[in-house]
This record gives structure tokens, sequence and C-alpha cells, in this order.
């Protein structure tokens, strides 16, 4: 996530970033020990550029390669570097696939 340039981010902050409903990221929060965040004396999370990549991770496992919430954490577990090189990786593949997309719209709207 190098696009994050706050320090602390609100928990629907998050969920507009990952496209993910505030409700799963609250449920991940109880399920995956990885993710803290900070709360204030209202209880309010704040969560730093670090938590969104875990939870970035874990959005891949879970529902891109369709893992369950156990074998998940067992993954972060057992291969938290392999598995941030992989989510980054697709990441980028992601990003640039769009890309190309963007550009070809453009080219075929040229004629």
């Amino acid at each position: 996530m190098d696009s994050l340039e706050k320090k602390y981010y609100k928990i629907s902050e998050v969920a507009e970033l990952l496209s993910i409903p505030a409700s799963t990221l609250r449920f991940w929060e109880s399920k995956f020990t990885v993710i803290k965040p900070y709360r204030n004396a209202h209880g309010t999370r704040f969560y730093t550029s670090a938590d969104i990549d875990k939870i970035a991770q874990i959005h891949y496992l879970v529902k891109d390669r369709g893992l369950k919430l156990e074998a998940a954490q067992e993954q972060l577990r057992v291969n938290p570097k392999g598995i941030d090189q992989r989510h980054q990786t697709i990441s980028r593949l992601k990003d640039m696939r769009s890309r190309v997309q963007q550009m070809l719209d453009a080219l075929h709207s040229l004629r």
C-alpha cells in the first residue's frame, strides 16, 4: 500500500480503501491477532499502514485464494514474507492490467 499518506486511518476509510465492509474488518480483527488497531478513549479504531497491509494480505488469502480463516491464519504464521510478496505481485499485476485496459479503451475511443 504505497499510496497511504496518513499515519492513522479510521475503519470507514480502511473499508473504502480495500472495498471491504467495516463489519468484515471488525470480524477479522477478532479472528486474526495480527490486526491490532490503536483505540482511543472512546473506542474508535485507528489503523496504521502496517495494519492495512496485513488486512490486504488477509483479504488476498480469504477472498482471492478462497482459504478458510484457519488456513489463512496458518499461512500468515508459517510464511508471512511469502504471502506478502505474492500479494504485492498480484496487486501490481492487477494494477498493470487495469492501466493497459484503460489505454486500450482510450485507443478504441479514438476510432
